[in-house]
């Protein structure tokens, strides 16, 4: 090929201007996914459960009665929570127990059913024996009984914990709305940064002072990792975070920040104190919650503008170079 040839060209590609962003009619390219309120209800309570799982068997371990007890209540609790929104977004009990017949370990909702039964199993046994066991004759074979499941459970829902904590972030990315699942690497340590969190500042909520040291511990262990985490996420994230720091969910993980950060100061300074305590706990507990509705929020925003599919895909052929057809 002659240089002229090549300068002509070389030219004609210069005068073509870059593409603007469009797609066919303004239509979105990803389907937003069709849940609602029910969803990062289910995400916070399944969290909640989770870290008080295993607060209750560190509690165990170390012989704190008050703290194991509360534990273990508020694990059953906020596991009915979780069940209950989770059976509301499918519409009808029986698709839950549809949803067990197989397990599909390829497929996070098949495998995060069994974690979440696996988990219920284990939380109801220890919360029987908690309720059952003072009942019972002491001494008796029933009353150990009681003791030896009530122990087991706790252990085997602190098994269960940290799966279930981390599995419904893995379930969001796993879609292909873009924000969530630009956010695979880091969503598992947000979501289970929030579960300690919440559980520990539960804990302090509803314990004597007396025996909250070691939530307190976990609550501010699970703040730093939830603050570190999200902020790692807002770094890597290009586009596709953009959702997380704007409009609704912007406002919503901002107002979460500053609870998680309010809520460690509170437990620092004061939490060994009744009053400081139960405001740090709440605090911790509604920032735990906004964090999982403003990436829920964040989600749906992306799915419904084609910009964030589209664009992000433009940008990785590019980084990628041309493709050679041999």
């Amino acid at each position: 090929m002659s240089t002229p040839t090549r300068r002509r060209r070389g030219a004609e590609r210069a005068m073509v201007p870059d593409a603007e962003f469009s797609s066919y009619y303004g239509r979105q390219v990803v389907k937003p996914a069709p849940w609602k309120a029910e969803i990062p209800t289910y995400l916070y309570t399944g969290g909640l459960a989770a870290g008080s799982g295993l607060i209750a068997a560190g509690a165990q371990l170390v012989g704190l009665r008050m703290l194991q007890r509360n534990a273990r209540l508020t694990a059953l609790a906020a596991l009915g929570a979780s069940t209950g929104a989770l059976i509301a977004d499918l519409g009808k009990p029986g698709r839950f127990l549809n949803m067990m017949r197989t397990v599909k370990l390829t497929s996070p909702m098949s495998v995060g059913t069994w974690i979440l039964a696996g988990f219920g199993g284990f939380t109801g046994a220890a919360a029987l024996a908690e309720i059952g066991g003072p009942l019972l004759p002491q001494g008796s074979s029933l009353a150990r009984l009681a003791s030896i499941t009530g122990a087991g459970g706790n252990l085997g829902s602190a098994a269960f914990a940290a799966p279930l904590a981390a599995y419904t972030a893995v379930l969001l990315s796993d879609t292909a709305t873009p924000t969530w699942h630009a956010a695979y690497r880091e969503l598992p340590f947000v979501f289970v940064g929030s579960a300690l969190a919440a559980a520990g500042g539960a804990a302090m909520v509803t314990t004597s002072t007396r025996e909250t040291g070691p939530a307190r511990r976990v609550a501010l262990t699970g703040t730093a990792l939830e603050l570190a985490a999200t902020e790692v996420l807002h770094r890597n994230l290009r586009l596709e975070g953009e959702p997380l720091r704007q409009g609704k969910a912007g406002r919503l993980l901002e107002i979460s920040r500053w609870l998680m950060l309010g809520g460690a100061a509170l437990t620092l300074l004061g939490g060994r104190r009744r009053p400081a305590a139960i405001l740090a706990g709440l605090a911790m507990n509604a920032g735990s919650a906004l964090t999982r509705f403003g990436v829920f929020e964040a989600g749906i925003v992306s799915a419904k503008d084609p910009m964030y599919t589209v664009v992000p895909q433009r940008q990785r052929l590019d980084e990628r170079g041309p493709t050679r057809i041999s």
